[in-house]
């Protein structure tokens, strides 16, 4: 069998202030490829979060459309996300490296009259210069009217975004060697010998083990997923009925951090597969986000993690031929699902609790 080693960088991020131009961002941003690709092995592929340019705005409400708008990216099927002002600088320079670059954004898709606003990653080939998919976030967490309560931290990309529709696997050319390719009239090639298989998610989409098992169902060897993850927010945790007191703010964290590395390890675990997994983290304006970044592999073993809530490389070459062993026997999906026994999957989005007993 070919190699198929590939190197990965976590670009985590940093707090990015309400304040922060731009240009001081791109420059981090930058300088964090850089760091990537001088280490040794380079990277291949380096990994941004969730709205990585800006800082976490539905955090806010704002009455002045005009400012909200700021924060999205135009783009339309002749303006591709590459040429966008205020990103452009990142993609040149991956393309100067010549390292693939996933990165999230906040998208405004104009078609003809018509704007839609999502919240987008795209995965962009620096050896090729050219978007190869894009991804927008389907599981939008939050509420649309925002909490009245003074102060109260909001969480409104339901209110600022529209869902996503789909979770579909891409190949990534350039990055294993000897890959097969297609040719006229010949057998399908065995399993695991083309180009890498690549998948993308975007932060709450990770608490979904429908979303990991959509790419796993894709034959995926990698997952990419950036979040900003909210480390205190009261008005955002689960309410316990019979808790005597709130969680404190160090509580709050501890657990949000648990759920995260579960959600990760868990369903990477489930579907044979890595995951690159990253996050914003540290102040913005005073609210706090969890860090957490972590690269993680097909047997749910984290092999890589930040170590602080700043701008920091993680790093790992992976050896995507591990893959194989969770695919082919435990996780060997079309010889264990059964498809007939999940129809409830479908047919509810719901609870609907059996009947109470007489």
């Amino acid at each position: 069998m070919s190699s198929r080693q590939v190197t990965f960088a976590a670009a985590q991020l940093g707090p990015i202030q309400r304040s922060d131009s731009r240009e001081s961002v791109l420059s981090r941003m930058t300088s964090l490829l850089d760091e990537a690709v001088s280490q040794s092995p380079p990277a291949q592929v380096v990994v941004f979060p969730e709205l990585a340019f800006t800082t976490f705005f539905p955090r806010y409400f704002f009455p002045d459309e005009q400012e909200l708008h700021s924060y999205f990216e135009p783009e339309s099927s002749s303006s591709p996300i590459d040429q966008s002002p205020n990103v452009k600088p990142l993609f040149d320079h991956a393309k100067k490296l010549g390292v693939d670059v996933y990165v999230g954004y906040a998208e405004a898709w104009k078609d003809g009259e018509t704007r839609e606003f999502y919240n987008s990653a795209v995965y962009y080939s620096g050896r090729s210069g050219t978007v190869l998919a894009k991804y927008r976030k389907v599981h939008l967490p939050g509420v649309v009217e925002p909490f009245p309560e003074p102060g109260a931290t909001q969480q409104l990309e339901k209110r600022y975004f529209k869902n996503g529709d789909g979770f579909q696997a891409f190949r990534v050319p350039g990055l294993v060697r000897d890959a097969l390719k297609a040719t006229p009239n010949a057998p399908p090639a065995p399993d695991g010998q083309g180009d890498s298989i690549f998948g993308m998610l975007i932060c709450n989409d990770r608490r979904w083990p429908e979303a990991w098992r959509a790419y796993g169902l894709q034959g995926a060897e990698v997952v990419l997923c950036g979040y900003n993850t909210t480390a205190y927010a009261p008005q955002l945790l689960g309410s316990d009925l019979y808790e005597s007191k709130p969680l404190s703010r160090e509580e709050a964290e501890k657990e949000v951090l648990f759920h995260n590395r579960l959600s990760l390890t868990a369903n990477s675990y489930m579907n044979a597969y890595f995951s690159v997994n990253v996050a914003k983290a540290g102040e913005e304006d005073g609210h706090p986000l969890i860090a957490g970044t972590c690269i993680v592999d097909p047997k749910g073993y984290v092999v890589a993690e930040a170590r602080t809530k700043g701008d920091e490389i993680v790093s790992a070459t992976l050896d995507l031929r591990k893959c194989r062993a969770g695919k082919t026997k435990t996780f060997d999906l079309g010889r264990h699902r059964r498809l007939d026994a999940y129809g409830l999957l479908l047919e509810r989005a719901g609870v609907e609790e059996p009947p109470l007993l007489s």
